[in-house]
Parts: structure tokens; C-alpha cells; sequence
């Protein structure tokens, strides 16, 4: 591991906090989109659209018959410290913060034989099937999406 991925920290953030972080989410936001990521926005993203996600986002919220579950809406690492073991450390915070909530089905989709589809794969994730044709990626063209589901 480099030294920049010792200096970043995986913790979880109450509300009054994740406001004050919103400037750098939104760029990580931007930067994925920008590098090609499928994560429900086109290109050109304006930071400003970037801003107005993460201020109206809601992770744990679900319909009253299905308290125990919960869905990963963005997994997100900058482009500049990708392949240092971040994500993998996300995941398992995920798991962490999912059990301290009472959540024991986790529900995600990504694109197709991404290199996230092989994360979730190693991280105990089973992968339930593919949506041909689901989204489109940032540039226009479209890609399939899989799902996947973890108990815990």
C-alpha cells in the first residue's frame, strides 16, 4: 500500500458531518462519472447536480415490509488512489454499519463485468443476474447491469 492510502481513514459520519463533506463527495462523484463510471449520471456532470445527490440522498430508508434489508447506493473511490485496497476496506465498513443497523440483506447493482463486479464477487456477494441494456455508461452507450445480494 502507498502512503496516500495509510492517510485515508474508513469511518462512518453522522449527518451534522456528511453535510460538511458534501464538497468532496461531489468531486468524487464528478471524478467517477468523468473517468467513465456508470453510477447514474452523464457527462458533462456539473458539480452542482454532484452536490444536490449527496444532499438528497438517503441510504438506510426502505418500505416498511423490508426493515432488515438495505441497498449500497454508491460505492465510489477517486481515480488518483484506486487499486490500494479502499474499496475493499468500504465494503467491509458497509457489512460493519449494516449489522450495527439491524440490516441482514444488502442489495447492489453494477455494470457488467466491471472490476466492481469482481470486488463485490471476493467481498461474499452473490451475484443474482444481469439486465442487458440497464443504463447507460456517461458517454451515451449503453451497459448491462448485474445484481447482487449478502446476507449477514
Amino acid at each position: 500500500m502507498s502512503d496516500k492510502s495509510e492517510q485515508i481513514t474508513v469511518r462512518r459520519v453522522g449527518a451534522n458531518e456528511a453535510a460538511r463533506c458534501m464538497e468532496a463527495l461531489a468531486d468524487v462523484l464528478v471524478d467517477c462519472v468523468e473517468g467513465g463510471a456508470s453510477v447514474s449520471f452523464m457527462l458533462p456532470l456539473p458539480r452542482e447536480r454532484a452536490l444536490e445527490f449527496w444532499r438528497d440522498v438517503v441510504i438506510l430508508a426502505q418500505p416498511d415490509n423490508q426493515p432488515h434489508r438495505a441497498d449500497v447506493a454508491k460505492m465510489l473511490v477517486s481515480r488518483a488512489v484506486r487499486r490500494q485496497g479502499i474499496a475493499r476496506r468500504l465494503m467491509a465498513a458497509v457489512d460493519t454499519i449494516a449489522r450495527e443497523e439491524g440490516k441482514t440483506v444488502l442489495v447492489l447493482d453494477t455494470v457488467t463485468g466491471s472490476p466492481a463486479s469482481r470486488l463485490y464477487e471476493q467481498a461474499g456477494w452473490q451475484r443474482v443476474g444481469d439486465v442487458p441494456k440497464y443504463a447507460l455508461m456517461p458517454d451515451g452507450d449503453f451497459c448491462s447491469t448485474t445484481y447482487f445480494y449478502k446476507h449477514l
